[in-house]
């Protein structure tokens, strides 16, 4: 499979290194200690067109392949997690999400004003009893005339006190998967709450919600899908947006090599530099080869999604292996930079606190692995 990038996506990966060098990477520590960031790199990111670059262009959207997408979430992933987060939800598990399964009158509505910054999204799947279970989720929504009156908690919910709308997915039907369906619920409604949650490991700076919805009513016409859809709905969301995570996930184990080749080629100890050490190289090595593997494996899943193949199998490779090898990086530049590498005067601590999530959210790195023997053997270990 040839991955050579056109120049087009040349010219996408470079204007996002640029950016994420001179909007994000200085401010990304700041925002860590103070656990916000500043609002305004959302604007910032509307106007470059970020916000929507996977969305289609007829609604404000850059109309950006899946490949090119995850050069642009691996740089924003490099500089900071915490804004490819924003990113990541609000233009591809919602947005996209809004893109293949609204409406016209849905999208019309609902696009231009997330290209624009006016709108973020989220993704409300996650519930304190159903994480690695959705299909046991149980926000129930019921109908009442023209109307569904929602209520029920999310927790762990990305952009969950920032965004204007919400995909929400509750129980509408029989228990299980099949009776689950997909709602848009404005932030504003009477009976939605949402609680910011601090004190987290890592990814400190980005907003992290718990909601709660008490009969929240919201019409019929804001039903994203078919009735009973919205497992499918939530999965197919989830199958691009693994492929993001794990494109994020390279960008952090990129970072740590940058940052690990820099600090040890200028630290010097025993009268010479740290990099011409034997163990500190094969630290480097280490990091080298499976940061390049894991990004060839987002590749790989973002050409099939491309081709309009389907790539859930693709998707839990990149995502179970991109955010392993996040962590194994991020621990080993912490390594090479020996204390230096445990205080915030150096990136390579906080690499490691955002990388740990990663193996948890979107899928823990066990649900990836039976998910991938289920596609190898044809047995379901989920029953």
């Amino acid at each position: 499979m040839d991955f050579t990038l056109s120049d087009e996506q040349q010219l996408i990966r470079e204007t996002a290194r640029e950016f994420c060098a001179a909007e994000i990477a200085p401010y990304a520590a700041e925002w860590d200690r103070s656990e916000t960031i500043d609002r305004s790199i959302v604007g910032k990111l509307a106007e470059l067109g970020f916000l929507a670059a996977a969305l289609p262009e007829e609604h404000g959207g850059m109309g950006l392949d899946m490949l090119s997408y995850t050069l642009v979430v691996e740089e924003l992933g490099k500089a900071d997690s915490n804004v490819r987060g924003i990113v990541s939800v609000s233009n591809g598990l919602y947005g996209k999400s809004v893109a293949k399964w609204g409406t016209d009158e849905q999208q019309a509505r609902l696009l231009p004003p997330l290209a624009s910054g006016e709108a973020l999204g989220c993704y409300a799947l996650t519930e304190p009893g159903a994480g690695s279970d959705p299909g046991g989720l149980e926000t129930r929504a019921e109908r009442d005339g023209d109307d569904w009156v929602i209520s029920g908690q999310k927790i762990f919910i990305t952009l969950g006190s920032w965004a204007a709308n919400a995909l929400v997915f509750a129980r509408t039907g029989e228990p299980g998967a099949r009776g689950i369906t997909c709602f848009v619920v404005p932030a504003d409604a009477k009976g939605f709450e949402a609680r910011p949650i601090k004190g987290k490991l890592g990814l400190r700076a980005q907003d992290t919600a718990e909601l709660f919805l008490d009969a929240v009513r919201v019409p019929d016409e804001n039903r994203l899908g078919e009735l009973g859809s919205g497992f499918k709905v939530a999965m197919s969301a989830l199958d691009h947006g693994r492929i993001s995570l794990g494109a994020g996930c390279v960008g952090i184990a990129q970072g740590c090599l940058d940052a690990s080749i820099a600090y040890t080629k200028g630290r010097k100890q025993f009268g010479r530099s740290v990099a011409s050490f034997q163990l500190v190289q094969e630290l480097l090595a280490d990091i080298a080869v499976e940061t390049e593997a894991a990004r060839l494996l987002v590749w790989r899943a973002a050409a099939t999604a491309d081709r309009g193949e389907r790539h859930t199998v693709e998707a839990s490779y990149a995502k179970y292996f991109a955010s392993e090898v996040a962590v194994r990086a991020a621990n080993a530049a912490v390594q090479a930079h020996g204390g230096y590498g445990y205080i915030d005067e150096y990136p390579v601590g906080k690499y490691l606190r955002d990388a740990r999530v990663t193996t948890l959210y979107e899928g823990t790195s066990q649900i990836q692995k039976l998910l991938i023997g289920r596609a190898l053997t044809g047995e379901n270990a989920f029953t």
